[in-house]
């Protein structure tokens, strides 16, 4: 990719702060009630580790309605406005919206990024606009809508179908102007998506991360964690999303996109040493694995996806890179 986006850096994981003005989003709808509370909010997402600020004032669960233009920017713009009065030009905001009108408006208040569940389908004026304004902007995938999504997740090779559909999506937007470094991808986990969908696609990131397009991967608190370790309160899933986080930076992941920013930050700088930073804590000698040969004695460490069986997709050939 050519330019810099703001809130991302070289071998750090950007945590992004879910902040829902709604009243029914799926986990805290209902939780930021004023405009005071939604900076104070954004203050402390930012004290607690955050590198970006996601507002947005459309619930996109399953089933959810949908407020219109006008219903979400009564929303979310004197929230942009007071951010912007109080909290200075540095927070990189991203508006979380699949209107065009409401982008705008946003991006004139000073927002940075555009965040987009519909991938520019929903509204034929977003990728023109997002053309214009040269800003950062999130192509996620999926299928339908809140009401129709959960009835579309049916897929032979979830992965290499979400991957073809990114690529699609990614060059419908760049024949109307849109730059390639202006693009993030998002696999939409959740987003018409079963348990088992939602689980291979995090297994084979790299699938996505090869085609150089920084990743932004919003597992947090969302129903196939709820699956998995059986529990139906999603604020009570913020084990089972770090663990989420961690095997999404492992996979290459930019960008996470969280609601427990103080604790995921935490998980995501320890990610980041692990696995985008091996230098630090190695030994001073250099010898990174004192333990002796890996892979029962060859010396040579195993592919992560190796040992995956039937999930293990197979690769597709031919797709461009844009570095």
């Amino acid at each position: 990719m050519e330019r810099g986006i703001p809130g991302l850096a070289p071998g750090r994981t950007a945590v992004m702060a879910v902040v829902n003005i709604t009243p029914d989003s799926f986990s805290d709808g209902g939780r930021i009630t004023s405009v005071a509370q939604a900076v104070e909010t954004c203050g402390a997402s930012l004290k607690a580790g955050a590198h970006i600020l996601d507002i947005g004032g459309q619930s996109t669960r399953p089933g959810a309605v949908e407020v219109g233009p006008a219903g979400e920017m009564e929303r979310v713009m004197p929230v942009i406005q007071a951010i912007r009065r109080q909290l200075g030009s540095e927070p990189v905001l991203s508006i979380d919206t699949f209107w065009a009108e409401v982008a705008e408006a946003a991006l004139q208040e000073g927002a940075n990024w555009v965040n987009d569940v519909s991938g520019g389908s929903h509204d034929p004026a977003m990728l023109p606009l997002v053309a214009r304004w040269r800003c950062p902007y999130v192509l996620m995938h999926r299928r339908g809508d809140s009401r129709t999504m959960d009835s579309l997740a049916q897929y032979k090779d979830v992965v290499g179908e979400v991957e073809a559909a990114l690529l699609r999506q990614a060059a419908t937007a760049q024949a109307v102007g849109v730059e390639p470094w202006q693009l993030l991808w998002d696999p939409g986990l959740g987003f018409a998506k079963t348990t088992h969908h939602n689980l291979t696609l995090l297994r084979h990131l790299s699938r996505l991360s090869r085609h150089g397009y920084p990743l932004l991967v919003g597992p947090s608190r969302k129903r196939f964690i709820g699956a998995v370790l059986a529990q139906p309160d999603p604020c009570r899933r913020i084990w089972g999303t770090a663990a989420t986080v961690c095997k999404a930076i492992a996979g290459g992941a930019a960008v996470v996109r969280v609601h427990d920013v103080e604790a995921m930050a935490q998980v995501a700088t320890m990610a980041d040493t692990l696995w985008r930073s091996p230098r630090i804590g190695s030994p001073p000698d250099g010898d990174l694995n004192p333990g002796g040969p890996v892979d029962g004695g060859t010396g040579s460490p195993k592919d992560p996806d190796a040992d995956r069986g039937s999930d293990q997709p197979t690769d597709s050939a031919g797709a461009a890179r844009h570095r």
